[in-house]
């Protein structure tokens, strides 16, 4: 019986172990014992790059996060800006034709009339040209 005993508490001590050593590690990070061993002094340097990296990294996340809302700012005004110019440009083609032109004159009474003879072609010659430059 003693035999059956020992076997019994041999096996209890064997599940107890696989706890033990997963407790153990994790009691040692948040007492902050692991801190104080060999390994991580030893290392120190290599954890503070690794720390610094870290922070690089996400600020180079942050950055990238804002560079991309300004370019949707930037794209948004483009396209509002875009067609603003297409309904400006519309508008002022309208009202530079001939007919909208002359309606606009003869509402502000500005006394302009449209001219019914077509324009004649002006023709001077070599020697009219050498009268009119000497003056």
């Amino acid at each position: 019986m003693n035999q059956f005993k020992n076997k019994n508490t041999e096996q209890v001590s064997a599940k107890d172990k696989p706890k033990k050593s997963f407790v153990r590690p994790l009691v040692d990070v948040l007492s902050g014992k692991i801190l104080t061993t060999e390994a991580v002094v030893k290392n120190l340097g290599y954890m503070v790059f690794l720390v610094f990296l870290a922070l690089v990294y996400i600020a180079n996340g942050y950055k990238a996060e804002d560079t991309v809302r300004q370019m949707n700012a930037v794209s948004n005004e483009l396209k509002e800006l875009r067609s603003e110019y297409i309904t400006t440009k519309s508008d002022l083609m309208y009202t530079t034709k001939q007919s909208e032109l002359t309606k606009i004159l003869e509402s502000r009474g500005l006394g302009v009339v449209e001219s019914l003879e077509p324009p004649k072609k002006i023709v001077v010659s070599k020697s009219e040209r050498k009268a009119i430059l000497k003056r």
